[in-house]
């Protein structure tokens, strides 16, 4: 993997949190891949298989104009990367406008697909 195919992974990502569609999350992930949506691999935070991390998307998925985001490659070494960027979340009823900052442990398989998936995110401070 180099810069350019972590970037088309992560606009590909973008893409298909978007369109919560189940062919095209599918696409992103290996058959036996881990998503970590803590920074620890506790079972209450770790999905396990990409249909599991299918289902978990689809599950409670965002509407594609309540959110915009951006992430792009910081370090990239042979399978694996760290991306980092930000998650903006509109304003609702109910909520005021949220950002993210956001950091991505990111392996890949041969085939460009992404084998594990870590995340850490944190509120950006006034928003």
């Amino acid at each position: 993997m180099n810069r350019s195919d972590v970037q088309a992974w992560l606009d590909r990502y973008i893409e298909a949190w978007r369109a919560n569609d189940r062919a095209t999350i599918e696409a992103l992930f290996t058959e036996d891949a881990v998503y970590g949506y803590r920074p620890t691999d506790s079972d209450k935070h770790t999905v396990r298989g990409r249909d599991a991390i299918v289902a978990s998307w689809l599950e409670e998925p965002d509407a594609p104009e309540a959110w915009d985001a951006h992430y792009e490659p910081f370090a990239v070494e042979d399978d694996r990367a760290v991306a980092v960027g930000w998650s903006r979340y509109a304003a609702t009823d109910a909520d005021p406008e949220r950002t993210y900052d956001n950091a991505y442990l990111l392996r890949f398989a041969p085939d460009g697909r992404c084998r594990e998936f870590h995340e850490f995110y944190m509120l950006r401070e006034g928003t």
